[in-house]
């Protein structure tokens, strides 16, 4: 109720304070006329057919993030992401620019229309989606934890006092920042800066999506990617600006078609599988289409539940408790933003209304 309140003592102060502007001098109309030219820092997005006319899409991308966004000996982008961005671009007939991005400058880059698309490794989530707008996935994935062969992390209970790397803007820092708070996260812009720390022992492991720890951990004699597998299994799509329904649907389409000829899995093996080997099973990885299979554990029949031990059923009644707890966690810090929000629009506006007085 009391931020009912305030959202209606603002609008009645808004109201007030515009009535007494409009009987402002004229300078101060040719202020206010230049507000809106200041508030339009974010570039307009690009449908298809300007991209088309122009020859050219901007694409974001990884460019220290091997097997999925890197460069080559050559100077060349390469990875799972680029192959299939690479075919985009074929696709549309025009050439690529790619621009190099930090996990933290992902969302950013869509949300200005700095690039077209946005296609590095981008875990979807709910809170990106409200920036954003995500294509159909491609790709799926989990955290993963890797550290010393010394030392190994088999659990996220063993990373209690230790220092867990993680790069900012990822999926990892969300995860540990939301639900293990207990774990010091040490952070780093890019994935080559948060690689080269545990390489030099400055944290006790790192974590990023599993797909990436299994890749590294291969290149990388004495490491080991102790956690597998933590947290749900998210998908990995392409971003544009919100609301380039046009541009979306066109990538949508092509995510279909593509998945009539399996190209992803061609992907996967000209970019993956060398790294892999037979340490991962395609189907676990890949998304055709855009169609992600079900996990079997998800479509639980009841018969199984009911067979379920008793530690089986505590497990399963202790996630959903967690589960419940993490959402209303959510709305307290929703609530909380949306006062501090109320709070500071309040004293603007008081400011202003002290200042259109004067």
């Amino acid at each position: 109720m009391k931020i009912w309140k305030k959202i209606l003592k603002l609008a009645t102060v808004g109201v007030a304070v515009f009535a007494l502007a409009a009987c402002g001098n004229k300078t101060e109309e040719k202020t206010e006329a230049q507000a809106p030219a200041q508030e339009t820092a974010v570039a307009k997005a690009r449908t298809v057919q300007e991209i088309k006319d122009s020859g050219v899409i901007r694409i974001g991308v990884f460019t220290d993030k091997a097997p999925f966004g890197y460069i080559d000996e050559n100077g060349k982008n390469q990875g799972y992401d680029v192959y299939f961005t690479d075919r985009l671009a074929k696709d549309l007939g025009v050439k690529v620019e790619y621009i190099s991005l930090d996990p933290a400058s992902r969302v950013e880059y869509a949300e200005t229309g700095k690039a077209d698309i946005v296609a590095a490794n981008f875990t979807v989530t709910p809170e990106r989606a409200e920036k954003v707008d995500f294509s159909l996935p491609y790709m799926k994935v989990s955290l993963g934890v890797v550290s010393p062969d010394g030392a190994v992390i088999k659990s996220v209970e063993e990373l209690k006092d230790k220092t867990l790397i993680v790069s900012k803007g990822t999926t990892a820092e969300y995860y540990f920042s939301k639900n293990h708070p207990e774990v010091k996260l040490q952070k780093y812009d890019s994935y080559a800066d948060a690689y080269n720390a545990l390489l030099d022992g400055r944290g006790d492991a790192f974590s990023t999506d599993n797909t990436e720890v299994l890749a590294w951990a291969k290149s990388n004699p004495g490491f080991t990617v102790g956690i597998e597998s933590l947290g749900d299994v998210d998908t990995i799509a392409v971003a544009v600006q919100k609301g380039n329904t046009d541009l979306l649907n066109w990538i949508n389409n092509e995510i279909k078609e593509l998945g009539k000829e399996n190209f992803f899995h061609e992907a996967y093996k000209a970019t993956l599988e060398p790294i892999y080997g037979d340490s991962a099973d395609p189907d676990s990885i890949v998304v055709e289409g855009g169609e992600v299979a079900v996990a079997q554990e998800e479509v639980t029949p009841k018969k199984a539940r009911k067979d379920m031990t008793e530690s089986e059923k505590m497990d399963l009644e202790v996630q959903r408790i967690k589960k419940r707890m993490l959402e209303i966690n959510d709305k307290i810090e929703n609530y909380n933003k949306t006062n501090e929000m109320l709070d500071n629009l309040e004293k603007n506006v008081g400011e202003l209304e002290k200042r259109v007085s004067y």
